[in-house]
């Protein structure tokens, strides 16, 4: 078995370090490219416009200079071309909760999308605290039984175009509960720093106004559970075709 780990936090976190240990618990093959530094809110960019590095740093890992989606891209297209493809990709343990809107934001669950265009099951991991090189024994043996059990059943998750998204409460081992997508947009407040009639100097807060809707990743974590939401990259949201009729008929 062949299974790919990336991240959006660097190839020195902490949380990448675990989430590999706990992957060679399957038996594994384990192969690591992340980015040679740590990127924030990468969404699912690709680098078109210049030059891209692998350097490698151990045995199968290697740092990319591009951002996280680069990463699975350059696992691929270049260390797996003309040979098997990973059964298996792991994003993360990014080292905040990645809840929301941050679907939309987060390069860990770009990595995770990434890897489904590629028709590979993939798992992102993100955990409400940093995780740290000192984690225990208790933490990796948690680790591991779940992404066993993840992937001794992945006839219940995997399929075209989906991945799971599982964030980690502080403590483990923590019950798994499927949870509902909530509401909790991260930048939705500036400061101005300074301003004249031509230009507005500003800068984003960072950090989440931490809402908590019943049901949702918010809750979960906070009751100490693993929140597990499934997602599906080409999810249409289907109109009514006789509303779209009346458009075409609008322009007649």
């Amino acid at each position: 078995m062949r299974i790919l780990v990336c991240n959006d936090d660097g190839i020195s976190s902490a949380g990448l370090e675990l989430l590999a240990r706990a992957a060679l618990a399957l038996e594994a093959e384990v192969w690591i490219v992340a980015p040679d530094r740590k990127w924030t809110a990468a969404s699912h960019q690709l680098s078109f416009d210049r030059d891209l590095t692998l350097t490698r740093t151990g045995e199968r890992s290697y740092a990319c200079s591009g951002a996280p989606a680069d990463c699975v891209v350059a696992a691929m297209t270049i260390l797996f071309a003309g040979g098997a493809k990973p059964e298996l990709v792991l994003a993360g343990i990014n080292d905040q909760c990645n809840v929301a809107e941050d679907v939309a934001y987060s390069g860990t669950i770009a990595i995770a999308r990434e890897a489904t265009f590629w028709g590979v099951p993939a798992i992102s991991l993100s955990r409400a605290e940093r995780a740290t090189a000192s984690d225990g024994a208790a933490d990796l043996d948690a680790l591991s039984r779940l992404l066993r059990v993840l992937w001794n059943r992945r006839g219940d998750w995997a399929a075209e175009g989906h991945w799971l998204s599982l964030n980690l409460p502080p403590s483990l081992p923590a019950p798994l509960v499927q949870a509902r997508t909530g509401r909790d947009k991260i930048a939705a407040a500036a400061d101005i720093l300074d301003a004249t009639h031509e230009s507005i100097r500003y800068r984003m807060r960072r950090g989440r106004p931490g809402t908590i809707i019943p049901g949702d990743e918010n809750a979960c974590l906070a009751a100490g559970k693993i929140s597990a939401v499934r997602y599906c990259w080409f999810a249409e949201a289907r109109l009514p075709e006789a509303v779209v009729a009346t458009w075409s008929s609008a322009l007649e």
